[in-house]
């Protein structure tokens, strides 16, 4: 992995903790607009979904400036990498013992340093006999999950011996308890063991000791934290970069700590976050210069949300011409979704999906004055991409961008057509057309043709022609996450039935119990993420590539799940997330 010193001149900063404003809200109401398309009246009434102007200052981001960036801290963190790097080969420490290392280092968002090292420690464990631990729940239920993270086939019959005969899990182990339970959701959609007995059981004995902790010395101040962490998301589908912000604090406090694991988690996480920092600035740039934010007054000013998407997405320090052309991506994706959503008219949304697909800017003129502007901006950007790919890769991708820019907004053509005849789509049909329309396979075309190194014109197919079932099945829990949370505004305000509405007019049921299936749903498709990803062995390139996938997933789980975090961030708890991972530092001792 390339250290800071490596990715770049712009990499060296200076000192100081970010400050964002809050601007003042802007109220936006139905609104009539002249006339810009030809035959149409002179007023056109036009939809609004009253969004908030960004909390988020240009010149506030552009004024960031941290202390943890300079040249004697990456020394500092190498010198205590190379430590790290001695302690994982250390022949002394006991199998458990690396385990817990492995998943510490994990867990303190600093694995990606050693990921060959992992790899071949994973690896060999899991060629040998590994009976001695068969009697240690929190171990089998340890190796048990790093194993299926990193795409082994482990059965979970290694559970069987803590079952009694009667198919009772019987356990009061805390620290067992909590690593069963995180190892469930491991799942794949054969696993029934732990999808009705093993996951309920720890759950409820989880529940159980939240209910009684004032009753009880658990002997460990953190572990009441960790059980109601869990309890609130597991970590295997917890956004990975909060999840290293938070168990740094919880590693840092344990009696039994690594001094130097912790002083290296620390200061990583802070160089990285320096990194993505400088990002921030370019893409807040960028955006701004587009001019989208300020003459397209409907639709959501997110550029540091459309950033923090990618952070979830791919969040080493290596990656960030990834992460500054995926906020791009996202960027646009967000205008042109509220230009279908919100805004345009029938006639003037087909106009703009025909000039897409024939992608081809002497149809400017057919389009309203806002519409050329995105047009123009997603043109240029689009092709722009495609060119250092063509640079670098020597592949021509710009004819499977356009093709996935072409089927995200037919898609979304479909969902305005429904909406203005009326249409009620049962669930299946909602689906099949949705997990387009929520972007992500969009989102992959593009980003596998900027993070692959090895691009494939056969992959480059399967994925703009949707056969790729792990995009679809994370495309599928992005958008049921986001129905989850967003269904009842965007109804309130003009919108298409999303999934829970498509339930309850299909089958009668309550919106209790449609929520509960979709919720269900989600959980399944985790089930089939998790089949896929062990089908496809273990090899990095596959599980670099299907971690991305799930990434999004994760991610949408994060954004969406106090409400809709992208549309109203600050209602959605999102600012606070923002603002632990992007502007406020690791305190260091």
């Amino acid at each position: 992995m390339a250290t800071l010193l490596q990715i770049g001149s712009f990499l060296i900063y200076n000192n100081a903790l970010a400050k964002t404003t809050l601007q003042r809200p802007q109220s936006f109401k139905w609104t009539t607009m002249a006339k810009m398309t030809p035959g149409e009246s002179p007023t056109v009434l036009r939809r609004s979904a009253n969004y908030q102007p960004s909390r988020w200052d240009h010149s506030d981001l552009l004024s960031i400036k941290n202390k943890y960036a300079k040249a004697k801290r990456v020394e500092e963190r190498d010198l205590l990498k190379e430590k790290v790097r001695k302690m994982l080969g250390d022949e002394k420490k006991t199998y458990i013992e690396q385990l817990e290392l492995i998943d510490d280092l994990q867990k303190l968002g600093v694995s990606y340093h050693f990921e060959r090292e992992i790899e071949n420690i994973l690896t060999v464990s899991y060629q040998k006999d590994r009976i001695n631990i068969r009697k240690d729940l929190r171990a089998t239920a340890l190796e048990f999950r790093l194993f299926r993270q990193h795409g082994f086939n482990v059965s979970e019959g290694v559970f069987d011996v803590f079952m009694e005969n009667c198919g009772e899990f019987e356990s009061d182990d805390i620290g067992g308890l909590i690593s069963l339970y995180e190892a469930s959701y491991l799942s794949t959609k054969w696993d029934t063991k732990l999808q009705q007995f093993i996951r309920p059981f720890a759950t409820q004995k989880l529940r159980d000791i939240v209910d009684t902790q004032c009753d009880k010395d658990f002997g460990s101040c953190d572990i009441v934290d960790m059980v109601v962490q869990a309890l609130d998301m597991p970590y295997y589908r917890r956004m990975r970069r909060l999840a290293t912000r938070w168990y740094i604090d919880v590693y840092g406090k344990r009696r039994n700590k690594n001094l130097v694991v912790v002083e290296f988690a620390k200061i990583d996480f802070n160089i990285v976050q320096a990194i993505h920092q400088e990002e921030l600035k370019y893409v807040s740039s960028w955006w701004r210069e587009t001019g989208l934010g300020n003459q397209l007054h409907f639709a959501r000013d997110r550029i540091v949300e459309n950033y923090f998407w990618t952070i979830g997405h791919i969040h080493e320090p290596e990656f960030g011409y990834v992460r500054r052309t995926m906020t791009k991506v996202n960027a646009l994706i967000t205008t042109i979704d509220d230009i279908y959503d919100i805004y345009g008219t029938l006639e003037e949304l087909q106009l703009f999906t025909d000039a897409v697909e024939s992608w081809d800017l002497n149809r400017l003129d057919e389009l309203p004055d806002y519409m050329r502007l995105c047009f123009r901006v997603m043109y240029n950007e689009v092709n722009s991409i495609g060119r250092d790919v063509l640079r670098k890769k020597n592949i021509n991708v710009i004819p499977f961008l356009k093709k996935s820019w072409t089927n995200l907004c037919k898609s979304y053509l479909v969902e305005a057509k429904w909406y203005k005849r009326g249409h009620k789509p049962k669930l299946e049909e909602y689906m099949n057309n949705a997990w387009i329309s929520v972007s992500i396979p969009t989102i992959y075309v593009h980003f596998y043709c900027v993070f692959s190194d090895q691009l494939s014109i056969q992959v480059l197919e399967t994925l703009s022609q949707h056969q790729q079932n792990i995009v679809r099945c994370s495309a599928y829990v992005v958008r049921l996450a986001n129905d989850l949370a967003t269904s009842q505004d965007e109804l309130a305000r003009g919108d298409v039935h999303k999934s829970i509405q498509c339930y309850m007019n299909e089958t009668g049921a309550s919106e209790e119990k449609a929520r509960s299936h979709v919720r269900q749903m989600i959980n399944d498709l985790w089930d089939e993420m998790n089949y896929e990803k062990m089908s496809h062995g273990s090899s990095l390139h596959h599980h670099d590539f299907m971690e991305t996938v799930m990434n999004l997933a994760r991610m949408s789980l994060c954004m969406y799940q106090y409400g809709d975090g992208h549309g109203s961030p600050e209602k959605a708890k999102i600012v606070d997330r923002v603002m632990s991972l992007l502007f406020n530092p690791v305190p260091l001792d």
